[in-house]
């Protein structure tokens, strides 16, 4: 059991405690890519740096390029100092000798023989009693091949504990292009690893934000009564990015924003701002609900695709060169770089409040939201000053750039008329905790050295999710007819018809 230590802050008369990891043996494939060097392993850094890791753990990094154990200590030892927030020397060190490296071809047998035997020496070295995890940060076409060596070789089990979930499997999204692929793909997972086993991770859901919706929704009780289709006129979901493709177009020119971004972050977004409330904060009550709420969003026919869905693809602009112009782009690509969609949930509490979400390249801004729009006042009683319409109040959850939520209010400006102004009750987090936002995946590692999967995604929501955008894949495959817009803009403005005239259309960006 992994024992209570440190990070203990007593502030505003609240006393939280995080628990430590116990002994773990990280199996990283993909450990030389560009992933593990940005996420995974600063975010196993800071962890071990607080104290949450316990000395008992290796790194076994595993990959095509052949390097020596000193020469991949070194490498991440030189990303650290330039990337961790004054690094500590010693610590450093510390932390670097806990990693290991063997090299292979994913297809050779004689690589999974040349692991099984690390990992036995580590185990052994580092008294690991057997708790694995197995981080797949390669290409989504290795899971399957990957997943079958570990099976054919035996080391998806654990030699010492009589429990599989001693033992995890981590994989990276996409989990699948659609349906049928998703459905295949836990096939083959399923076949060497117990569903518990499986931590499918989504970065969004270990952002600060999206956890802090279930506190908000389901910890204070002034809420939760209007949220609901009486009070609530419609809810936006946005992430928006300024960048564009960047150095994942091969991958992106065959995925595209529906399968990127709309398919994973957006729907399970979707799923937490709109979940009934679980019997308790456990894993299996959480992904429970999500996955109800999933199975109520409404599904639309191929042929009504356009009335709720649209895509763009940015061209040249302000903010840099076209889609078309990126390397590795095909030629004359009609992939997607900007999504939108008119959601609806046909459940009591829902029905009739339509969700909107869009997310795009090369847009205005960087920003990721959630935008709770309520009902305007029936009746304004302000008519003689001139005040018709009276702004409807809007809360939101800003997730990036900087974490917090703000609520719009009406009130009164000082003086001798009536005179209503807008204002914004503000809570920046890292204003009102004085601390650094963690990055997302230091959550999520040590949930899954805990076997806690509240925050990962679980089969069945994603065939649900992926049962949702089908029809949208498919119209889309048929109909190579696709708006632009310039990169740095909002977005293509064929977006703007998802609103109906009533409604005061998309948050700015």
């Amino acid at each position: 059991m992994a024992k209570e230590i440190e990070a203990i802050i007593a502030k505003q008369g609240v006393l939280c405690i995080e628990a430590a990891a116990g002994p773990t043996g990280f199996t990283v494939f993909g450990a030389s890519g560009d992933m593990a060097y940005r996420k995974l392993y600063p975010s196993l850094y800071e962890l071990y740096r607080r104290g949450l890791m316990s000395d008992h753990f290796y790194v076994l990094g595993c990959g095509r390029s052949e390097l020596s154990d000193d020469s991949f200590r070194d490498s991440i030892e030189k990303r650290l100092r330039q990337e961790a927030d004054a690094p500590d020397g010693e610590k450093l060190r510390s932390f670097a000798r806990h990693f290991f490296y063997t090299s292979g071809s994913y297809e050779d047998d004689a690589f999974y023989q040349a692991i099984g035997r690390c990992l036995g020496r580590l185990d052994e070295q580092f008294n690991v009693s057997g708790s694995r995890i197995f981080y797949l940060s390669v290409p989504p076409f290795l899971y399957e091949s990957i997943v079958e060596k570990l099976g054919q070789m035996k080391l998806q089990c654990s030699p010492v504990s009589s429990r599989v979930q001693a033992v995890r499997l981590v994989i990276e999204k996409p989990f699948g292009r659609d349906f049928d692929s998703a459905q295949h793909l836990d096939a083959s997972l399923h076949q060497h690893f117990d569903e518990s086993q499986i931590y499918r991770i989504d970065h969004y859901l270990g952002k600060e934000t999206v956890q802090n919706l279930l506190i908000f929704r389901f910890a204070n009780s002034l809420f939760e009564p209007l949220w609901n289709r009486n009070y609530i006129e419609h809810i936006q979901i946005t992430a928006a990015e300024e960048v564009g493709v960047e150095h994942r177009a091969g991958y992106y020119d065959s995925s595209g924003a529906l399968r990127d971004m709309f398919q994973n972050h957006l729907l399970q977004m979707l799923s937490l701002v709109a979940m009934e409330p679980p019997v308790s904060f456990n894993a299996d009550s959480i992904r429970d609900e999500k996955v109800k709420l999933l199975r109520s969003v409404r599904r639309i026919c191929p042929e009504d695709v356009s009335e709720y869905f649209v895509r763009g693809q940015y061209t040249s602009g302000a903010s840099g060169k076209g889609y078309l112009d990126e390397q590795e782009v095909r030629p004359g690509s009609i992939t997607e770089t900007f999504a939108a969609g008119k959601v609806f949930v046909d459940n009591w509490r829902w029905r009739g409040v339509p969700f909107y979400l869009r997310t795009g390249k090369r847009l205005a801004r960087k920003l990721t939201e959630i935008v709770i729009t309520f009902k305007a006042v029936p009746h304004s009683m302000f008519r003689a000053g001139g005040l018709e319409d009276i702004p409807a109040n809007v809360l939101r959850f800003q997730i990036q750039p900087a974490e917090g939520m703000y609520l719009g209010l009406q009130a009164k400006r000082p003086g001798s008329k009536i005179c209503m102004s807008s204002l914004e009750m503000a809570v920046d987090y890292q204003e009102v905790f004085g601390v650094k936002m963690p990055e997302a995946y230091q959550r999520l590692l040590l949930d899954c050295m805990l076997g806690d999967a509240t925050l990962f995604t679980p089969h069945d929501s994603v065939l649900n999710s992926w049962d949702i955008l089908t029809p949208v894949l498919e119209s889309w495959s048929e109909n190579k007819e696709i708006d632009l817009y310039p990169a740095g803009s909002t977005g293509p403005q064929v977006q703007n018809k998802l609103w109906p005239d009533s409604h005061s259309g998309w948050s700015a960006l």
